[in-house]
């Protein structure tokens, strides 16, 4: 199976030139690296087989003939998108290093993927109540929302989505969502998130998407007036290793997403925004110039230039900071409060987040003409989508970049610390904005933080107490949010359809990073990981591998790490300098989801085991220096 189970963003890091005598536990010789080697992402295929790749080309008309060119040399082309400067291919380390050598190739850098961030009175706190009482519904905008399609006959609409698409990547184990079962589709249709591929276990995977435009756009939305534009550009996911345990899930393939934010900004109707509720690598200021936003800020720019906004989550990591392509700076990151206008716990936050809006227990539509109860900030992001349709269709004549300056200085401010310097984002206010209410005075937020000292680690089993045999891989778990230091915000035991008939709510537990500060040792975490054998959770430290995969580079991209029994063998594993490098960068990776600060080291030491060129003395240490 040829599937890269990628749910991070990542950035082109220059080769390190490390070098030494190669020792008898990494027979491996150094390989040389050519000069064109460099427009190779590193790392890319560096443990062998092969990889699904975006080239990039130096112009459209190049598509054609590098792809020919590709096919003669055995490289797979999957994708050629009419009129762009891309391609996505399937090849080894050492084909598409032959491939970068044609000089109308600019570079070659993995097809990242991205997963859906984790998902009544939120209206009134906006003060949306007061802007729909007084004629403010969005009407004559549209709000598209990139996403998991749509449950196209809900209530919740009615008739108003004017525009559909999919743009769905395929590969081994990846199976397309569009209802044609190519890549692509246009038109009616196009984004039924009720199709056979939708459902897994009788579980509706879709259902993210109708759940996101009831928000921005359904009859209990913030705009109930406002057209939507509906576009899929999820995958199925038939993989374990890939969804963490779980038998299907969804991820978006860059390749698609490119393709879907070039429709949409292509489309002759007014749009106030796209929404993204989706996203990756985390990133702790603006990504503009790295390889990820250098590729993302031209779209959401060129969408800008047409009056849309691009509005995105922020992400539910309780980090600070936002994750791609979030962090672009001309997109709106949008974090998540709850309905006492308190930051939710697993917001992300910061300077890099420009508006919070509710994100907790928001009730939306869900395929089956049924309404769920979610929370996360994929819930956070539509809320604004709409208010930018309301501003739209309310001041058609005003640039959006206007509009969203006004929503960010008519927001209540939320003023709280990062890292011991202090922060002001709004809080989404529609009263303010659009009615003339007077804004809302400042409120101080005490969110969790992250402890800062280093306490002795928890309680435990010994380290000579950890057992010794390998286990089975655990079976399939429902991730749950990991303890923290705050109260647990409850969720009401039923919603209510569009019917007035009782539902049992959707259960959707955030998951989010800890907040303890202690660090355990790697035999400490492989006794937590073994089947119940730890104090945690296994729910939770399923939930931390899933961060982990989000934020590293190496898993489980190249060191698979994505269930407990892996990760397992992989804390247990000292026979050669990579194993000892891995165990060390898991167990750095463990203490950082359950609480502690920084990623620095952990960056630095995964170039070093991303290079093709590290020899075993740069690998220990790399190793030891990430302790």
């Amino acid at each position: 199976m040829r599937l890269r189970p990628l749910i991070v963003s990542t950035i082109v890091l220059a080769l390190l030139p490390l070098s030494g005598p190669a020792y008898a536990e990494d027979p491996t010789p150094t390989p040389s690296v050519s000069p064109s080697e460099t427009k190779v992402e590193e790392g890319l295929g560096v443990d062998g087989g092969a990889v699904r790749a975006i080239v990039e080309l130096t112009d459209p008309a190049q598509n054609a003939p590098v792809a020919a060119q590709a096919t003669t040399e055995s490289v797979d082309v999957l994708l050629q998108p009419p009129s762009q400067p891309f391609m996505v291919v399937e090849g080894t380390a050492e084909e598409l290093a032959r491939l970068s050598e044609d000089p109308r190739v600019t570079s070659i850098h993995r097809d990242r993927t991205y997963s859906p961030v984790d998902v009544g009175p939120n209206l009134k706190l906006i003060g949306a109540d007061q802007a729909q009482a007084k004629g403010y519904t969005g009407a004559g905008q549209a709000v598209a929302v990139l996403d998991t399609g749509i449950d196209e006959d809900h209530p919740w609409f009615q008739n108003r989505i004017v525009a559909e698409a999919c743009f769905s990547a395929v590969e081994d184990g990846v199976q397309s969502l569009c209802p044609n079962g190519q890549t692509s589709q246009i038109g009616t249709g196009a984004a039924n998130a009720t199709t056979a591929k939708c459902l897994a276990d009788g579980v509706n995977l879709c259902e993210h998407g109708s759940h996101v435009a009831g928000i921005a756009a359904g009859t209990g939305g913030v705009a109930p007036g406002a057209n939507i534009v509906a576009v899929q550009v999820f995958s199925r996911v038939d993989d374990e290793d890939a969804c963490f345990g779980e038998s299907a899930c969804l991820l978006a393939y860059e390749s698609s997403l490119r393709q879907a934010m070039d429709y949409v900004t292509a489309l002759n109707q007014p749009i106030a925004a796209v929404n993204l509720s989706l996203g990756g690598e985390l990133s702790e200021t603006d990504c503009d110039t790295s390889e990820e936003g250098a590729i993302f800020k031209p779209k959401i720019d060129a969408l800008l230039a047409k009056g849309i906004a691009t509005v995105v989550a922020a992400g539910n990591e309780y980090f600070e900071g936002a994750s791609y392509p979030a962090c672009v700076s001309s997109a709106v990151a949008v974090g998540a409060n709850d309905n006492n206008d308190v930051i939710a716990p697993f917001s992300n936050r910061g300077a890099t987040v420009d508006l919070f809006a509710p994100g907790v227990d928001v009730e939306s539509s869900v395929p089956d003409n049924r309404t769920a109860v979610f929370s996360g900030t994929s819930m956070a992001s539509p809320h604004v989508a709409g208010a930018l349709a309301l501003m739209k269709a309310a001041s058609p004549g005003t640039p959006m970049t206007d509009l969203i300056n006004k929503l960010k200085s008519t927001g209540r401010p939320y003023v709280y610390d990062v890292n011991g310097t202090q922060v002001t984002t709004p809080r989404l206010d529609l009263a303010a904005a659009l009615t003339g209410a007077a804004p809302q005075p400042s409120v101080s937020q005490s969110p969790p933080t992250m402890p800062t000292d280093d306490p002795d680690p928890e309680p435990g089993p010994s380290d000579s107490s950890g057992p010794t045999p390998e286990p089975e891989d655990p079976g399939d778990q429902t991730p749950e949010q990991p303890s923290t230091s705050s109260t647990p915000v409850p969720l009401p035991t039923v919603t209510v359809t569009v019917t007035v008939t009782p539902t049992p709510k959707t259960t959707a537990q955030v998951c989010t990073r800890g907040t303890a500060a202690a660090k355990l040792t790697a035999a400490k975490w492989a006794v937590e990981i073994h089947r119940s054998s730890g104090t945690i959770p296994d729910a939770t430290l399923t939930c931390y591998l899933k961060l982990i995969g989000k934020s590293s580079k190496v898993f489980p991209e190249v060191t698979k790490a994505s269930s407990l029994g892996k990760a397992y063998r992989v804390l247990k594993n000292t026979k050669t300098s990579k194993a000892k490098l891995d165990r060390a960068l898991l167990t750095a990776w463990l203490n950082w989801a359950h609480g502690t600060n920084g990623t620095t080291k952990l960056t630095a030491a995964e170039k070093v085991r991303l290079s093709g060129k590290s020899s075993a003395t740069a690998l220990r240490k790399a190793a030891k220096n990430v302790k």
